[in-house]
């Protein structure tokens, strides 16, 4: 008995209905900040994403995948605005500790690792004003390759082909290998028999290939034949050489060996594969 009445006592000593209420008051107005922070957040990317299509259809103004990582950054950029002077006001307002100043959470935040994090944006920065790679190109960086998913001020979403989301930091991009500026070199080799005639087989692939580049939009040199690239123990080999879009080589590739296959099984034409023959004695 003597324990719970103590324990009244401490109650009613520092849990009066006035900290009460002031407790339930604060929780009430983070609530309401962060409730703000995200419509203001949401209501923003609303924006971004309709300027962003509008540039997207004029070509004039920003290619789309130049659109696309400029919505990104504009989206980094409000996020941690808002929530930086979301948690200003939460600091200030809500826990009363007004005397915190811009320069003293400066160096507040410094101190605990600030550093890694204006690398990472001023890196960001430098990414986008020197447009080393945007959202949609193909690019390696280490040992990472893939798609780029999102560009923001701090890091770079990278998405390989096996579906793997690479997450770096912009500070720790030293090199970039970009493959989505120029065109792409289509390349065959393309292995006969030595019974072959080589000026029929050559004059076969190159009407082919002349008929595929006007077919397909990707291809933006016609593929042709350079020549005969190698004689080995069992066939000759002819290397086929165009350019394509970034991108569209693997399927332009692909697309023409099955092509430029169908067009010597109608010709006649052998491509070597390895034999058995069989000799019976008397």
């Amino acid at each position: 008995m003597l324990i719970i009445a103590e324990y009244k006592t401490y109650i009613s000593k520092y849990l009066t209905l006035d900290k009460l209420y002031n407790f339930l008051w604060n929780i009430l107005l983070i609530l309401i900040i962060l409730t703000v922070m995200y419509l203001i957040i949401k209501a923003g990317n609303i924006l971004i994403d309709k300027s962003v299509s509008r540039k997207k259809k004029n070509p004039l103004l920003l290619s789309e995948n130049r659109s696309k990582t400029y919505g990104y950054v504009l989206k980094s950029i409000l996020k941690y605005a808002v929530y930086f002077m979301g948690v200003l006001v939460i600091l200030s307002t809500v826990l009363g500790l007004q005397g915190l100043t811009f320069a003293g959470i400066g160096g507040l935040a410094i101190a605990f690792g600030a550093q890694s994090l204006i690398k990472d944006v001023l890196n960001g920065f430098f990414i986008l004003f020197e447009d080393q790679y945007s959202v949609g190109d193909y690019i390696t960086i280490g040992d990472k390759s893939g798609i780029v998913e999102g560009l923001e001020l701090r890091i770079t979403k990278l998405r390989d082909f096996s579906g793997d989301l690479h997450i770096i930091p912009n500070g720790l991009i030293e090199k970039v290998t970009n493959h989505s500026r120029g065109l792409r070199r289509v390349m065959l080799q393309i292995d006969i028999a030595y019974e072959e005639n080589i000026d029929n087989v050559v004059k076969v692939i190159n009407n082919v290939c002349s008929l595929y580049s006007k077919e397909d939009p990707d291809m933006e040199e016609d593929a042709k034949v350079y020549g005969v690239s190698s004689l080995n123990d069992n066939s000759v080999s002819i290397s086929v050489i165009g350019k394509s879009k970034p991108l569209t080589e693997l399927k332009c590739e692909m697309e023409l060996r099955k092509r430029i296959k169908d067009e010597f099984d109608k010709e006649g034409i052998e491509i070597p594969y390895p034999k058995i023959m069989v000799i019976k004695g008397e």
